[in-house]
């Protein structure tokens, strides 16, 4: 999605003024932003910024609309098409939310309305500021007060699409750290989905999309993948959690932020904190085919050993070592 142009279909910032321990309060826009290459560079920096980072939970919206008013409001907006009212019914709904969690912070609250060949959605962002340096006109040095974005923590997004198809995940949020992350994720009304095998099965996607990216000789493919099925079988069996960062660079030392881009990209859907399910790394040292007449799994390193050869240029398989007992099924045929 980084690299796909971002349509600005309504913009708006207003600020959460809370300190940790202390009440929230909110100041409100009177009037959607223009759009214009200001506006551009802040969404598409947020939402690249968005998409490249790990630790994002996925869901759907929670079923009890009164506790969780979410899709109600966002169901609303696309019936009315008032931004504006939207936007500010947002931001009461967030104070709520930031008043239940002492330890939360205040900033400039972004929503927009995006859409591009990806996705149309709604983001939601919220952007604290800090004070840097700037020489002005008369060439003197003076601070200069603006937004952190390459500090994000608390976002999330809502694919409005996905939703309206009657999809399962259309609600994400940067995980973050903590009760921080808790009340975000219950302003969104997201009832967060991890199911171990399903994310194990895109972890081992991601490492098979690494491999052929890297263009790694076969002895090295095999090590990666010796590697990663090692570490997972035993954090499957220890109920060990996945963090992105620690297993990238356990299973590729050489390079773990290669590895990391590719397992955290967007595209891939992968979360953290998931157990990994044993039976999903299977294919990390088998494979497993079928065709209408047969079926046929054997390890990756029997074609090393040559135990199983495959001829390119005669589009077939040939099998060493027969065990007595295969040999005579196939004599008595």
């Amino acid at each position: 999605m980084s690299n796909t142009p971002n349509t600005i279909q309504n913009l708006i910032i207003h600020q959460l003024h809370k300190e940790p321990n202390g009440p929230a309060r909110v100041a409100l826009s009177t009037a959607e932003m223009p759009i214009n290459s200001a506006a551009q560079r802040l969404v598409d920096h947020l939402c690249q910024l968005y998409g490249t980072r790990n630790g994002k939970g996925f869901g759907k919206f929670e079923e009890d609309e009164h506790e969780y008013p979410m899709p109600a409001l966002v169901r609303r907006y696309l019936d009315d098409a008032n931004f504006l009212t939207f936007s500010q019914q947002l931001l009461a709904h967030l104070q709520v939310r930031a008043e239940q969690e002492p330890e939360a912070n205040g900033g400039y609250v972004l929503i927009a309305r995006v859409q591009n060949a990806a996705m149309d959605f709604v983001f939601v962002a919220l952007v604290s500021e800090v004070i840097g340096t700037a020489v002005n006109g008369e060439m003197q040095v003076e601070d200069s007060i603006h937004l952190d974005m390459d500090h994000l923590r608390v976002a999330g997004r809502i694919d409005l699409g996905v939703w309206q198809a009657g999809g399962e995940r259309y609600v994400s949020f940067l995980r973050g750290r903590g009760d921080v992350a808790a009340y975000f994720k219950l302003f969104l009304g997201c009832n967060d989905m991890v199911t171990p095998l399903k994310e194990t099965q895109k972890l081992v996607k991601g490492l098979e999309q690494f491999v052929e990216q890297q263009a790694l000789s076969a002895q090295d493919r095999d090590e990666v993948f010796q590697r990663a099925h090692s570490l997972l079988d035993e954090m499957g069996n220890d109920q060990g959690e996945v963090n992105l960062a620690d297993v990238a660079s356990q299973i590729f030392p050489d390079a773990p932020q290669a590895l990391q881009d590719v397992l955290q990209h967007e595209d891939l859907g992968l979360v953290d904190g998931f157990v990994p399910d044993r039976r999903a790394i299977k294919p990390l040292m088998r494979f497993k085919a079928a065709a209408p007449e047969w079926k046929l799994e054997f390890d990756r390193a029997s074609l090393r050993s040559g135990a199983v050869i495959y001829d390119k240029h005669t589009d077939t398989l040939v099998l060493s070592n027969i065990p007595d007992k295969l040999k005579k099924a196939l004599l008595e045929q």
